[in-house]
C-alpha cells in the first residue's frame, strides 16, 4: 500500500467482509456504461501498475477460467511468478485475484482495496458514472500483481473484450475461446457481432491463439489481427491435439503446439473441451517464453491442475458432478463430457440458471441426456425463479420428467432420493448445472474435492475408471 493511502487513512482497516460489502454496493457487474476512461484514470493514479509485466488476455463465450488457470500452471511450473485475474468467483472473493496459483490472502485483498479506494473516490468525483464493482476487482488485481512483482499476468476478461475493464493491459498474448451465443443484450445478436467485441482484446503485434471457430468468426478474428499487424494460430490449422484419451483422474493428450510436440501428457482435466483448452494454453504459453516448454514441466502442470466446478466429479452415493455450464454451447460440451465419465449412467439434473440466460436452449442440449431434471432457484437476485424455470423445462421435457424445487439444497435432496427410488434401475449420477452461482450453492453442501488423481495412464489402463452408482 502507498505512503500517501496510509497516511490518509491510518484508521481504516476493514475485514474481508466489509470490503466484500463495499464493493457489491457499486454498480453490478451487470450495469455496463461502455467506456475505458474510468479504469484507464483509476490505474494512472495508481501508478499504471499494469506496465510492470507482461500478459496473457483471454476472452470466449466458454472456457474462459480453465484455460487461465491451464495457461498459469505452465508458466508457474516453467519458473515464472504469476497472478491470475478471473471471474466470477466460485467459493469466496479472493479467487479472482490469485497470486502463484492461489487465492489472494485476506489481508492483501484488504489493502489492495484501501489503496484502489483512496484513489476511486478521486475518479468517481470526476466521472459521469462511479467506478463498477468489476473496474474495482480489476483495478485491485493488477495493483496486487505489481506488488507481489509477478514477471505474467493471466488475465480473463469479465465480458466481451473490447470494452471490458480488463482492457487496459498491451497483452503480447490474447487467447480467444470458442465464440458463441452469450450475452447477445450487451455483444449483439449474432457471433459475429460478438466476435467483433471480443476481438477487441487482439493488440498491436501480439500473438492470438484461437480456439475452433465457425468461418464466420474467424474472418472477424483474421481481419482484427491483419489490421494490427497480429499473428493468428488456430487450432486444427496451426496447432492441433493429435491425440487424446479418457483415463483415470482425465484424459491423456498429445498436443502438436508451435514449437514442439507435447506427448502423451495426463491432464487432471476432463472432456474434449479442456483438451482444446490445454492445447490452447500450452501454445498460449510458448508464444509467450518464443520457444518450446519442457517437457517435464508440462506434464507437472496438466497433472496438477484444477479447475473447480468443471465437470468437477464428487464422489459419494450418488456421484455429483459440478459443471458451471450456462448456455447452450457450454450444456453441450458437459453432455460430451458426462458421456465419457458416466457413460450408461442415469443421470439427474439439478438446474438454477439466470433469468437472462437461454434457458430453453441449455435445456434443449440437456434433455436427450438426462433422464430426470430438478428445476430449481439459485442464491443470486438474478436467478430465474423454479416455478418458471419448470415452467420451461416442462416444453422440452415430458412433464413427468420435470420436477421443482425451491432451493438448490433441497433440489439435490429431490435428486438424490429420485435416483435411489425403487425401480430406478441402473447406476446413477446427480449433475449440478446452469450457472457458477448455482455450483457455488452446492458446492457448500457436499464433500471437498480430493484433488487431481495424478495416476499417470499405462496402456493397460487406459479408459475413465466408472463412477460408482
Amino acid at each position: 500500500m502507498s505512503a500517501l493511502a496510509q497516511a490518509a487513512r491510518p484508521d481504516v482497516r476493514p475485514d474481508l467482509a466489509e470490503v466484500e460489502r463495499l464493493l457489491l454496493a457499486r454498480w453490478p457487474e451487470t450495469r455496463i456504461e461502455p467506456s475505458l476512461d474510468r479504469i484507464r484514470l483509476l490505474l494512472d493514479f495508481l501508478g499504471e501498475p499494469q506496465r510492470r509485466y507482461r500478459s496473457v488476455h483471454l476472452t470466449g463465450t466458454n472456457g474462459k477460467t480453465s484455460t487461465a488457470r491451464l495457461v498459469e500452471a505452465v508458466l508457474a511450473a516453467s519458473g515464472h511468478r504469476t497472478g491470475r485475474l478471473t471471474s466470477p468467483h466460485l467459493t469466496t472473493i479472493r479467487e479472482r485475484i490469485a497470486l502463484a496459483g492461489q487465492p489472494i490472502g485476506e489481508g492483501d485483498f484488504v489493502e489492495a482495496w484501501r489503496e484502489a479506494e483512496f484513489q476511486a473516490e478521486c475518479v468517481d468525483a470526476v466521472m459521469e458514472h462511479p467506478l463498477s464493482f468489476f473496474e474495482m476487482t480489476v483495478a485491485m488485481g493488477y495493483l496486487a500483481f505489481a506488488e507481489a512483482a509477478v514477471d505474467v499476468a493471466v488475465v480473463e476478461v469479465g465480458m466481451g473484450g473490447r470494452w471490458d475493464a480488463t482492457n487496459v493491459i498491451d497483452a503480447g498474448v490474447s487467447v480467444i475461446l470458442p465464440i458463441a451465443l452469450d450475452h447477445t443484450d450487451y455483444l449483439g445478436p449474432t457471433t459475429v457481432d460478438i466476435a467483433r467485441e471480443k476481438a477487441g482484446i487482439i493488440a498491436p503485434g501480439s500473438v492470438v491463439v484461437s480456439a475452433r471457430q465457425s468461418p464466420e468468426v474467424l474472418e472477424v478474428l483474421q481481419e482484427r489481427a491483419d489490421a494490427v499487424g497480429a499473428r493468428l494460430l488456430v487450432l486444427d490449422r496451426d496447432f492441433a491435439v493429435e491425440d487424446r484419451a479418457p483415463v483415470a483422474g482425465g484424459q491423456r493428450v498429445t498436443v502438436h503446439g508451435l514449437h514442439g510436440i507435447y506427448d502423451g501428457v495426463h491432464l487432471a482435466l476432463r472432456g474434449r473441451h479442456q483438451a482444446d483448452n490445454a492445447a490452447c494454453a500450452l501454445v498460449a504459453a510458448e508464444a509467450l517464453v518464443g520457444r518450446a516448454l519442457d517437457l517435464d514441466a508440462v506434464r507437472r502442470a496438466l497433472a496438477g491442475v484444477t479447475s473447480p466446478g468443471r465437470l468437477d466429479v464428487r464422489r459419494g452415493r450418488p456421484t455429483v458432478v459440478l459443471d458451471a455450464a450456462h448456455n447452450p454451447h457450454g450444456a453441450r460440451a458437459l453432455v460430451e463430457g458426462l458421456d465419457e465419465i458416466a457413460p450408461g449412467h442415469r443421470r439427474y439434473a439439478v438446474v438454477a440458471a439466470m433469468a437472462d440466460k437461454d434457458v430453453e436452449g441449455l435445456l434443449r442440449e440437456l434433455e436427450p441426456a438426462v433422464t430426470e431434471v430438478v428445476c430449481t432457484a439459485n442464491s443470486s437476485p438474478r436467478s430465474m425463479a423454479a416455478a418458471d424455470l419448470a415452467a420451461v423445462a416442462a416444453t422440452v421435457f415430458p412433464p413427468e420428467r420435470v420436477h421443482i424445487a425451491r432451493t438448490v439444497e433441497s433440489a439435490l435432496a429431490v435428486a438424490r432420493g429420485r435416483s435411489a427410488a425403487p425401480g430406478a434401475g441402473r447406476e446413477s449420477v446427480v449433475v449440478v448445472t446452469g450457472s457458477v452461482a448455482t455450483v457455488a450453492d452446492a458446492e457448500g453442501l457436499l464433500p471437498a474435492s480430493p484433488g487431481p488423481d495424478r495416476t499417470v495412464a499405462t496402456p493397460d489402463r487406459p479408459m475413465v475408471q466408472p463412477l460408482p452408482g
